[in-house]
């Protein structure tokens, strides 16, 4: 089992909250759409950021809870209105594909939603949040390292690889291809993916996204 480094566990708590509410205050700060423009590469900034702190929860040793049940939270906070402002932001290239076990042999790609993406993230997040806010520190450690492992992580994992693609494409001038007519209910093999792209060129969305055309 692999251990953080040697810290004070509050210190190590106050980080991992601190860095946690702030990837969620700036990413709801993006879904309002103020500066469009920025979107794209602030939302692969901040993915980046979360998931260092995702590298350390995963790097500690395994945090167990105080009680065998886990608390009551309350009801968790509505995301669909979040939802819905990145997938407004993200249009044309909200839907990206992604192999979701890259060790899994064979496994075709799956189609998946950078919005739908960040809404999870931000909804597991505030889940532990909630234990944090209430005083019971270890529960929310234990469940934002659960959650890591389980959804999360991986999920940000995907994103960024999105967002970095996204953003790769225009830097380098390369075409991006559209996935046009793919959606979320369907599980695509790569010649069926292939077969459904269509062109869309980096200038096309270098503006929306802040980037210098080459």
């Amino acid at each position: 089992m692999l251990h953080a480094t040697h810290q004070d566990p509050a210190d190590f708590a106050v980080q991992i909250a601190d860095s946690i509410e702030s990837f969620i205050v700036a990413t709801t700060e993006v879904a309002r759409g103020d500066e469009p423009d920025s979107a794209v590469p602030f939302l692969l900034l901040e993915v980046s950021q979360l998931l260092l702190t995702g590298g350390r929860l995963g790097a500690h040793e395994d945090i167990l809870p105080d009680e065998r049940y886990e608390p009551d939270t309350g009801p968790e906070p509505d995301v669909d209105d979040l939802r819905e402002r990145f997938a407004v932001l993200l249009d044309p290239v909200d839907v990206f594909s992604e192999v979701f076990d890259p060790y899994e042999p064979r496994k075709a790609p799956v189609a998946f939603r950078v919005s739908d993406n960040l809404a999870d993230i931000i909804t597991d997040l505030r889940h532990g949040l909630a234990h944090y806010r209430a005083g019971r520190t270890t529960e929310a450690l234990w469940w934002w390292q659960f959650s890591y492992f389980s959804n999360w992580g991986p999920t940000a994992s995907a994103t960024l690889r999105a967002l970095q693609s996204l953003v790769a494409h225009v830097r380098l001038d390369q075409p991006l291809q559209e996935l046009d007519g793919l959606d979320t209910d369907e599980d695509l093999a790569e010649d069926a993916l292939a077969e459904e792209a269509g062109k869309v060129m980096a200038e096309e969305i270098a503006a929306p996204l802040g980037l210098r055309t080459g």
